[in-house]
């Protein structure tokens, strides 16, 4: 079967689903890989899909006019994953009238949703470690764009390019943009096999924290799946990048120059040091659409040296490194065994030794503080 793109380089963005008229795309998830099928028995040949498509056709890149770091009131900032500037526009964004889009666990899914209410905002909040999916969410975009709505859509820099190509420049006014500064995303099946093997079932929750602050672990229901002090094996994989779908290895968007009208991430290594436990976000400002997101937010912005702040967020200048220790946990992983055997296959010693002390920890013989 044809592709809408070039095979195995599809990033999962789903904007060719929605823009399909005779609904002939089938994006398949095969784990290491994602494609954008076009069933020819249905396929009438408008080419709308391809046209859509940001691996076809990547927005333009802007270079950052401005840029920031800083956190948001005390209230924001305590349940937020970093300096909680992104919750903080939104709730600006919705007060003066406008919409969110961006996603949130449903049923067992990453999905994009449309917010009108702050209290809709639960569950939004949050960095999320995992491929979402966006079906569904341009078609709805665009139609209150239409209607004269104001729509602020935050997404990965991939869905986030995918968006403008859908919308085009007729309703491109009242759309915002904010592109999250992405180190990659695995396959959800690969958390869903992760969780299973810790005992949870991802269909069952209604919020799933990947990370507080510097702390970084999976908690199911405001619990960890593993002791405090032990390292779960997910969020092993994840920070060091070898568990990605294969096309975030050549991201066209993993650089200084963005696609969104503002760039959020974090200030990693903040020279503000009082601050930083506390999380420091960063800002990257490129229109004025992304000026006046962090003006009217009630922030605390402080200046940062950009060429500094590009040092730990690698993703400002080049994607992650493909590695041998990614060929290893495929290897495994896409023969059958299971998660953390392959992961245990990539660091035999760090593994166990996490292994024993998750032991140690449930049998009462080991207290441990949990480890950033």
């Amino acid at each position: 079967m044809n592709t809408v793109c070039k095979k195995n380089e599809c990033s999962g963005c789903m904007a060719c689903i929605d823009i399909c008229p005779v609904n002939a795309i089938n994006v398949q998830d095969d784990i290491e890989y994602m494609n954008a099928y076009i069933n020819s028995d249905t396929c009438i040949h408008c080419n709308a899909c391809g046209n859509v498509c940001q691996c076809n056709h990547p927005s333009q890149l802007k270079e950052p006019i401005c840029w920031y770091q800083g956190w948001a009131d005390k209230a924001i900032r305590e349940r937020s994953s970093s300096g909680g500037f992104a919750t903080a526009i939104f709730q600006n964004f919705i007060m003066t009238g406008g919409t969110i889009a961006s996603c949130k666990l449903i049923d067992g899914e990453y999905k994009f949703v449309l917010i009108k209410s702050l209290e809709e905002l639960d569950g939004v909040r949050g960095s999320k470690y995992v491929k979402s999916n966006p079906t569904g969410i341009y078609k709805q975009v665009k139609a209150q764009l239409i209607a004269g709505q104001k729509v602020l859509f935050l997404g990965l820099p991939c869905q986030v390019s995918s968006m403008k190509n859908y919308i085009g420049d007729l309703y491109a006014e009242r759309l915002y943009t904010i592109d999250l500064i992405c180190h990659g995303t695995p396959s959800i099946k690969i958390l869903k096999k992760a969780l299973s093997e810790y005992g949870v079932d991802m269909k069952f929750q209604k919020e799933i924290l990947f990370r507080k602050n510097n702390c970084f672990g999976l908690e199911t229901s405001l619990k960890p799946v593993v002791p405090d002090g032990v390292s779960d094996f997910y969020s092993m994989a994840f920070l060091e990048g070898i568990d990605y779908t294969r096309n975030c290895y050549s991201c066209h968007y993993a650089t200084g120059n963005r696609t969104g009208d503002l760039t959020l991430g974090d200030s990693w290594g903040t020279e503000i040091h009082t601050e930083e436990s506390q999380g420091v976000s960063l800002a990257l400002v490129q229109t004025e659409k992304g000026m006046d997101l962090l003006s009217m937010a009630n922030l605390e912005l402080r200046d940062v040296d950009l060429e500094k702040a590009k040092i730990p967020n690698t993703q400002l200048r080049c994607p992650t490194k493909m590695t041998k220790e990614h060929d290893i946990f495929f290897h495994n992983f896409m023969r059958g065994k299971s998660f953390r055997w392959s992961v245990a296959c990539v660091w035999p010693k760090r593994c166990i030794k996490q292994e024993i002390k998750r032991i140690l920890i449930k049998l009462h013989l080991y207290r441990a503080k949990r480890n950033p």
